[in-house]
């Protein structure tokens, strides 16, 4: 576990500019920062945290509770830019006139080129609407939605996450584990296959107990749904919802 814990940290440092300063900001802090309340915050708490994640006998069982795909959260607990603010207004507030100004200015600077725009990320999006989620998952779930009872829909890849976070109703085969690299045979036949096979999704689908299955547009199908008693539901936002003929869907 020695190893995934730095391979996580890895991970998370992203360019490693940001955590230096961290570190940076622990090291004066333990030196200068005297008040107990202050002490325990930004020096004791972030120094027993990377103490434990980097301990072997921690790492292993936390993971062996709540998961590998879970073990990366603990450095959440980081004060990382608290740490960093406060150090930074510390350093500012002992230093006189025109030099507390510059160096403010040189450490807002330093910290912005430290990183990446969050917005780059292909997760992120412009809201279009209340829910921040695309227009296309509204539409889609609010379309197959049935009063008094949950409905099965397996989603292309791009509306997994936020699918979870717009309706309880929605019930997905697969979700954010295979997102995030998990083997599943029935995730890769309809997510990472050049095309979607009818003849192997079907099946699978059927064995899921999805009433629908969502498609961009533009996704090649090798097969002809309505052979496999698959009719087309909804066509919208470039998706089109497939219904299959033979799930049953009543309210029980």
């Amino acid at each position: 576990m020695g190893n995934y814990a730095f391979e996580t940290i890895q991970k998370y440092m992203g360019t490693g500019l940001t955590v230096i300063w961290f570190l940076l900001a622990l090291l004066y802090l333990f030196f200068n920062e005297k008040r107990k309340p202050r002490r325990i915050l930004f020096v004791y708490a972030p120094v027993v945290t990377l103490l434990l994640f980097f301990n072997p006998f921690f790492s292993g069982l936390l993971c062996a509770v709540m998961g590998d795909a879970v073990y990366f959260r603990t450095c959440w607990i980081l004060p990382v830019i608290l740490e960093i603010a406060y150090c930074v207004a510390e350093i500012a507030g002992r230093l006189k006139g025109k030099r507390a100004y510059c160096f403010a200015a040189a450490a807002f600077l330093t910290v912005m080129v430290s990183g990446r725009l969050v917005y780059v990320n292909p997760l992120y999006s412009v809201a279009e609407n209340i829910y921040h989620v695309p227009d296309s998952v509204v539409h889609i779930c609010d379309a197959i939605r049935v009063p008094g009872r949950e409905v099965m829909a397996a989603f292309p890849r791009e509306l997994l996450l936020y699918v979870r976070q717009y309706s309880p109703f929605v019930c997905m085969p697969y979700g954010r584990d295979e997102y995030m690299g998990a083997p599943d045979a029935f995730y890769e036949a309809m997510v990472e296959e050049d095309a979607v096979d009818l003849e192997l999704v079907v099946p699978m689908a059927r064995e899921a107990y999805c009433h629908y299955i969502v498609l961009a547009e533009d996704r090649e199908i090798r097969g002809r749904a309505e052979d496999y008693g698959w009719s087309v539901f909804l066509r919208t936002d470039g998706y089109i919802v497939y219904r299959d003929n033979q799930a049953e869907l009543v309210v029980p």
